[in-house]
């Protein structure tokens, strides 16, 4: 078996103890990110913990697919929308064919033995280890010792004695362990999942009720200002701060309408085709979220996809009242 391996590295901490572990024994570290456009892992963090270990990483973005797997979970939900069994075995395939790519030996993974309690007690793991096609060949350094032997254990490529014997939700072992490796700078540990937010896991549920193929673009609109649901296909993204405004504006494209004020508010998006009453509704929705001094007197102008767009306020509210909105 060969001395290298694919370590999956979130930017979290115990992911970069893991890395360091294999670093300590001599084995050849390749570092996988795999980036998902809502967030979840800290891409910047996994970034600095390889530059501080001194491994190459490469960064693979997730795509539409993984959905499915958000979707339709085998092994259910956690306390979200959060599939984290289902989750974990579609990363790991991935890592899988990454491994058998570059010709390296194993998986290593960060995870410890009763440290989550969906995906990291004996049974899931086994599961996980089964299901991504990896038995024997995924190496979990922090809680090795407390687990089967895996197949660079029993061959002698990583010294199962120089492991760990991690177990809990605790992480003050990991943490001395890191300080006196001299590793800074990965994700704060409390960090987790966005699909285990309460609100964001219910947007997620609204998404997928009314979008037969949800795109991971769809996913990171749901991280961007407030949302109003006012049809099947259709609904109205407002801009909470200049900045989400900027990022609305640059998701314009087909199927999706930007509505950007020629006054000081929130600017607008649509996702669908956008009715005359939908785009009404989103004006008179910018309207009400503008604070009064700043709402304009007369005819209220906007930029629709870069077009000047004029509209009375008193027949867009009149109109918007034909169209029902619930807020996110």
């Amino acid at each position: 078996m060969e001395r290298k391996c694919v370590v999956l590295l979130s930017g979290g901490l115990d992911s970069a103890l893991a890395a360091r572990l294999m670093c300590e024994q001599g084995v050849e570290v390749q570092a996988l990110f795999l980036s998902m456009s809502w967030g979840c892992c800290e891409k910047e963090k996994a970034q600095v913990c390889a530059q501080q270990l001194g491994v190459p990483l490469l960064i693979l973005s997730v795509g539409d697919a993984y959905l499915d797997v958000i979707r339709r979970p085998r092994y259910g939900y956690g306390s979200g929308m959060n599939p984290c069994v289902d989750c974990r075995i579609y990363m790991f395939r991935i890592a899988k064919r990454y491994m058998e790519e570059i010709g390296a030996g194993f998986v290593v993974t960060g995870e410890v033995l009763g440290q989550r309690p969906m995906s990291q007690m004996r049974r899931p793991l086994a599961i996980i280890e089964a299901d991504s096609g990896l038995e024997g060949l995924l190496l979990r350094p922090l809680s090795a010792q407390l687990l089967e032997p895996t197949l660079p254990e029993l061959l002698g490529v990583v010294d199962r004695q120089r492991l760990l014997r991690i177990a809990g939700r605790a992480r003050q072992e990991q943490m001395a362990l890191a300080s006196a490796a001299g590793l800074s700078g990965y994700a704060t540990p409390a960090g987790g999942c966005l699909l285990t937010d309460e609100h964001f896991a219910d947007k997620t549920r609204d998404l997928f009720a009314h979008e037969e193929r949800p795109t991971t673009k769809d996913m990171e609109l749901l991280t961007i200002g407030r949302h109003f649901r006012i049809g099947p296909k259709t609904k109205v993204i407002l801009g909470r701060n200049a900045v989400e405004n900027l990022l609305l504006e640059g998701h314009a494209q087909a199927g999706y309408t930007c509505l950007r004020p020629k006054f000081a508010g929130p600017s607008a998006l649509m996702t669908g085709e956008g009715s005359e009453e939908a785009r009404h509704l989103a004006a008179t929705l910018i309207v009400h979220h503008t604070k009064a001094e700043k709402r304009p007197e007369g005819l209220l102008e906007f930029w629709m996809d870069g077009r000047p767009w004029t509209v009375d306020p008193a027949a867009a509210e009149a109109a918007g009242h034909a169209v029902d909105a619930v807020k996110l």
